[in-house]
C-alpha cells in the first residue's frame, strides 16, 4: 500500500493512487509519484468566493448579525 499519505488528510486520493499503481514496479511508481511535485493550494478567500458553502456561510453570518442588531439595537 501507500508509503506516504497526503498531509491534508484526504486519503481518498491516496487510495485511488494506490489502486492505479498496485501492479507497477517500484521504479515505475517513482517515475510518476504524485507526492513529489508541488501541492495545489487554494486561498481560503478564493474558496469563499467560489464555493456555495463559503458564500452561504458568509451570508448567514451577515444576516444573523443584522437581525441581532435590529433585535437588540447594538
Amino acid at each position: 500500500m501507500a508509503r506516504k499519505r497526503e498531509a491534508c488528510g484526504r486519503c481518498s486520493m491516496s487510495v485511488a493512487v494506490e489502486a492505479a499503481q498496485c501492479e507497477q514496479s517500484d521504479r515505475d511508481r517513482a517515475d510518476r509519484n504524485p507526492y513529489d511535485e508541488a501541492r495545489i493550494e487554494v486561498e481560503e478567500s478564493a474558496i469563499r468566493r467560489l464555493s456555495p458553502d463559503g458564500w452561504l456561510s458568509g451570508l448567514t453570518t451577515r444576516v444573523s448579525e443584522r437581525v441581532r442588531r435590529l433585535t437588540w439595537g447594538n
